[in-house]
This record gives C-alpha cells, sequence and structure tokens, in this order.
C-alpha cells in the first residue's frame, strides 16, 4: 500500500517530528509492508526528504511528490523519487502502451473486449473491459478508477478515442485536451466553421448539402472534396472534378451511406503534414511531412524533413500554431494536414494525436523525438522534448505497397527488398489467400517499406526502388474461389464493422454493454 504523508504549511518541515510520527504510524498499522509518498503543497526541495526515511522498519521505499509546480529536477538533484503518474490509455496498442515503460508511469488500460489484446497484460497495472463508446459505460469506469486510484492524464493515439478522452479528461478534472479541444479536431466541420469565423486562411465549404447544392457548390467554386464529417485514414473520401461528376458521386455518396458529409473546395499543390506536441499551450514544430497521393485520396508515401523552402516552412509553421491556439490544445501531440497552395498554405484537417502511417518512426529517425514516449513524459519523469529533439540527421521515407484487387496468389521480392542498402524495415500484411479489395482507404493497403537516407529526395527515390522489388500477385474473386474474406464491405459501416468502431460515440447508436 501507499501510506501518504501529506505537508501543507509553509514553515520548513520538522524533520526529526516527521520521522517520530512516520515512524509511529507505519508501527501501528495492521500492515506487511509499504511505501510513503509525501505529498506537499510547496516544492519538495523545499520539504527536504529525511535521509534515514528509508530505514523505517517496514517501509519498502519512499517517494516525494508536489501539489504545486515544484521543479523535478532539483528534486532528482537532492536525491528524491517522484511520485509516478497513473496514466488511463484507451484503445491503443501493445506497441504504444509497451512505451510508458520509459516514463516510469503506470498503465491503466480501457479497451473494447473485441479488440483486446492479451500480451498486453504484463504492460498494465489495471485493465478495464469496456466499450469505450458507450460513453455512459467509459465514464462510470473511468470515475470508479479514478476514485480508487487518481488517474493523472488520459492517452490515447487512437482516433475513434478522442472524443471520448476528451469527455473523460474534462469529467475527471485532470489536465489534458478538453472535449472542446478535441471535437473541433475530430469533427472537420467544426474546425473548418472556427477557422473561417477567426479568418484564419478560409476554405468555402458546406455541410449536408442537397444534390442541387452540391451542383450549385461546385459551379460557384470548381473542383471539390466531399468527405465525412469525421473519420480518418481517408476513408469515404471523393472528388469531385467538374459538374458532370455530381451525379455519380451523389449516387455513391448514397449507396456508400455516407451519412454526415461536407463538401469543400479543392486545395491544389503540394501535400504535407506538421507534426507537433504542445506543452501547456507552447507548440513546438517538429517536422513537416511531404506526402504522396499519386494524384488520389489515399495517400502511399511520405518524407521526412519535406523538401522546401524555408519561407514556406515559415508561413506552414505559423499556419498550425495559429490552428492549435484557436482550438485550444494544451498538451500531447498533434498532426495538422496543410495544402500548400499558389495563394499559401491551406490547413485540411488535424488531429488531437501524433500521425499514423509510422509517421512517428520517421520523425524519430530525423529529428530524434518518439512523440509517442514524449506523450507519458508529460507525465512521467523528464520534459517530453529535452535531451531527444535535436536538428534534422537525414531523411527517412515510407512507400505503401498495393496490389490489384483480387485473391493474393503469391508474394515474392522480400528478400531482395530487405537486402538494399538503407532499408529500415519491410513489410506486408497479406499473404496467399488473402483478399485484397479496391484502394478505397488507407487499410486497404498491402504493407510498406520504411528508408534512410541522406536528403528527402534520395529517400523517396530509395523507398520506391525498393517497393518495386516486391511484387504481390493476385487473381480475380470467383464463386469457386471466394478467398475467406470475399463479402467486400461497401458502405462505411460495413467497412467500420470489424474495428467495432463509430464516428461519433455521442451521436451513434453504441450498444449498451
Amino acid at each position: 500500500m501507499i501510506l501518504h504523508y501529506v505537508i501543507w504549511r509553509r514553515r520548513k518541515w520538522k524533520r526529526n517530528a516527521a520521522d517520530e510520527w512516520l515512524r509511529n504510524v507505519v508501527a501501528k498499522t495492521n500492515i506487511a509492508r509499504c511505501r510513503i509518498s509525501i505529498l506537499t503543497g510547496r516544492s519538495p526541495a523545499r520539504a527536504r526528504l529525511p535521509a534515514d526515511l528509508r530505514r523505517i522498519p517496514g517501509v519498502d521505499g519512499c517517494c516525494c511528490a508536489s501539489l504545486t509546480n515544484g521543479s523535478e529536477e532539483n528534486d532528482r538533484k537532492r536525491g528524491m523519487i517522484v511520485l509516478r503518474g497513473r496514466v488511463l490509455v484507451i484503445g491503443d496498442s501493445i506497441r504504444l502502451v509497451s512505451k510508458a515503460k520509459s516514463a516510469d508511469v503506470d498503465v491503466v488500460y480501457m479497451q473494447k473486449p473485441s479488440q483486446f489484446d492479451p500480451t498486453l497484460i504484463p504492460h498494465c497495472q489495471q485493465l478495464a473491459l469496456v466499450d469505450y463508446q458507450h460513453v455512459p459505460s467509459a465514464a462510470a469506469m473511468a470515475a470508479a478508477l479514478h476514485r480508487i486510484a487518481p488517474i493523472t492524464r488520459i492517452v490515447t493515439q487512437t482516433e475513434a478515442a478522442q472524443l471520448v478522452a476528451g469527455h473523460l479528461t474534462d469529467a475527471l478534472e485532470i489536465p489534458g485536451t478538453s472535449e472542446r479541444c478535441a471535437r473541433l479536431l475530430h469533427d472537420k466541420s467544426a474546425m473548418r466553421a472556427l477557422l473561417n469565423e477567426q479568418g484564419i486562411e478560409a476554405v468555402p465549404y458546406a455541410v449536408n448539402p442537397t444534390q442541387a447544392q452540391l451542383r450549385e457548390f461546385v459551379v460557384s467554386h470548381g473542383a471539390a472534396i466531399v468527405k465525412p464529417t469525421k473519420g480518418s485514414g481517408s476513408l469515404g473520401v471523393r472528388r469531385i472534378e467538374s459538374v458532370e461528376d455530381i451525379d455519380e458521386i451523389w449516387a455513391w455518396c448514397q449507396s456508400f451511406e455516407l451519412g454526415e458529409f461536407q463538401v469543400e473546395k479543392l486545395l491544389v499543390g503540394p501535400e504535407l503534414s506538421v507534426e507537433s506536441f504542445s506543452e501547456s499551450g507552447r507548440h513546438t514544430i517538429i517536422a513537416v511531412t511531404a506526402k504522396d497521393t499519386e494524384g488520389g485520396t489515399v495517400e502511399l508515401g511520405h518524407v521526412i524533413p519535406a523538401p522546401l523552402a524555408e519561407d514556406q516552412l515559415d508561413q506552414i509553421r505559423e499556419l498550425t500554431v495559429r490552428l492549435l491556439d484557436a482550438v485550444g490544445l494544451e498538451d500531447g501531440p498533434s498532426h495538422t494536414e496543410i495544402i500548400l497552395t499558389a495563394e499559401g498554405p491551406r490547413v485540411v484537417e488535424s488531429h488531437t494525436r501524433r500521425g499514423g502511417d509510422r509517421i512517428n518512426d520517421l520523425v524519430r529517425m530525423v529529428y530524434g523525438v518518439d512523440m509517442e514516449e514524449a506523450t507519458y513524459r508529460l507525465v512521467g519523469h523528464g520534459a517530453p522534448l529535452d535531451g531527444h529533439l535535436h536538428p534534422a540527421r537525414g531523411a527517412a521515407a515510407i512507400r505503401f505497397l498495393t496490389a490489384a484487387p483480387g485473391v493474393v496468389t503469391s508474394v515474392t521480392g522480400l528478400d531482395a527488398a530487405r537486402a538494399v542498402d538503407g532499408v529500415v524495415e519491410v513489410s506486408v500484411s497479406v499473404e496467399p489467400g488473402s483478399v485484397v479489395p479496391e484502394l478505397r482507404w488507407s487499410d486497404d493497403r498491402c504493407g510498406h517499406v520504411i528508408v534512410r537516407a541522406g536528403d528527402a529526395d534520395t529517400a523517396v527515390r530509395l523507398a520506391r526502388t525498393v517497393a518495386r522489388h516486391i511484387s504481390i500477385n493476385t487473381e480475380p474473386v470467383t464463386d469457386d474461389c471466394p478467398g475467406p474474406d470475399a463479402a467486400a464491405p461497401d458502405t462505411l459501416s460495413s467497412i467500420l464493422r470489424p474495428y467495432d468502431e463509430v464516428f461519433d460515440p455521442f451521436h451513434g447508436a453504441v450498444a449498451a454493454p
């Protein structure tokens, strides 16, 4: 157990009296072993931990923590042990959860039973198997866990958990991303409305237009993009090149059951993303990523750093900071997608998490910062970025693998690809018998290669070359040879069903457990 000794007074701590009081309490308490935590209204450095406190019989260890904002660095210099943080992690994978160890924090893990991975158990102090998108259940569970032992912060890199995490942060009254901030970035129409209202590089848009209104929008603004107001991974995103496309796109919206959607003026120019980290409302731009979609809507490659002129980078950084200030992001990673148009950079969307597509790994290779680990350091030991962030060292790129729709018959070239100098990783997610659907969103890609090189252009070329070594061969799906996943989903809800996920748990039909 932990014995909390609270010191909340202005006078100097009388060490001998404190020693005697603690000895008596430990001796009279019916426990075999305990740890003592000293909670102080002043900096722990001012309280000064007694040197012989560890030698009290029955005490396994001591720690000292501040209820204010004392300097942890000073605490360490004085030989003190800072009280461990207790983090509620929602929905993340074992790869992400295991990184909490580096920050010396305890993990309370919340996951949907359908998505739970038992290999996570050794990395968690407590487990809560509950559908976190059923908000009343998640809120009740978080409140109970918080009453048992206070939760310091809520962490999630999972897009489906962002709104819930913000809601729980407000409900528990703890530091972190608020529900307002999470909703402004999760809901693309809310973000666009805010930016346009504040004059932050306005972009024409409309929410839930009728077919006639959609036609009028394209007549007025030219080529456009149709997309769900929520979601990620390019799911449900379609381009409208001209008014001739309206009937086809409208029919697709109905058959795909797109639900709430918006149309925006098509932004033309290099596609980028900004990887940043915030502390107490101060935003550090860590990297700018260049993207490749080959003219489509699904991202097929990334490279860091983006090969741009310094004045362009300055414009992009400034716009990102204005966005993050406008939505009120206080702490943690963010991922902001931008298009550099002829008129300047324009925001496409942003997220209160690090970027997907292994962008965090590219950032770490080039700039030294692991934003997933840094998120835990917000409550663990040490400043999140100090001692980690450094100027760019070379470049890193990822190239995604695709294949023609059908049943996979063979995958070749993996050994040749891995043997190329500069290759960091080669991964394929399909095997003979897998069914490859048409490329509708990020999860329809078949694998990736990651490379390092001296500069961005060389990294991009190398990634493309390595990807060409790999052949994923398919044959059309037939009734005689349907494959294990032949019933290809053809609506938004059917695509999300295997992930047990809805876009907005506050306005969707999430069944009670």
